[in-house]
């Protein structure tokens, strides 16, 4: 059974902001609470209806990485590469705490064995692709109601959390 993609974005939201530093002002990578749709409106790719942008790495309209609620995209030097999450893999992620480099890539592989790679912002802003893939793969192995759950437990941390500030 397909989980709601409000459900799969809510969550993913939740683990990236409990896993990511305060301030979230990156060079590259964002993640968004709200629908994004139409900043992508002139990429490469096309969206369903319900599908939700989670997060994102935009070094330039050559080379990115962009996780919906249904698939990751990744153009590389002018590349389009894409697939869903579903039964995907964690791999690599890669050198994601260096000092030298400001970006490094991801790896899942894909239900039929093909290597997607994921540009990551690397230091503090690591952790909003790391964590989106991750969670956005954890999930697709969990049931609806399970998700449901996980996600109205992650919105009573978020919003008293919100409080708190």
């Amino acid at each position: 059974m397909r989980k709601s993609d409000k459900s799969i974005h809510r969550i993913c939201i939740a683990k990236i902001k409990r896993s990511t530093m305060k301030p979230y002002d990156f060079k590259w990578a964002t993640f968004y609470e709200n629908n994004s749709k139409i900043l992508f409106q002139h990429y490469p790719f096309e969206l369903h209806d319900e599908e939700l942008i989670i997060c994102s790495i935009i070094i330039d309209s050559d080379n990115f990485s962009i996780l919906t609620t249904r698939k990751l995209i990744t153009n590389e030097n002018g590349t389009l590469h894409f697939g869903s999450l579903i039964n995907a893999k964690n791999q690599l992620y890669g050198e994601f705490k260096s000092k030298d480099e400001d970006f490094t890539f991801g790896k899942v592989e894909l239900e039929d064995g093909e290597i997607l790679k994921y540009f990551i912002e690397t230091r503090r802003g690591s952790m909003i692709m790391v964590q989106g893939v991750k969670t956005s793969i954890d999930i697709q192995k969990r049931t609806e109601k399970q998700v449901e759950k996980v996600a109205n437990i992650y919105n009573n941390k978020i919003g008293k959390l919100l409080n708190d500030d």
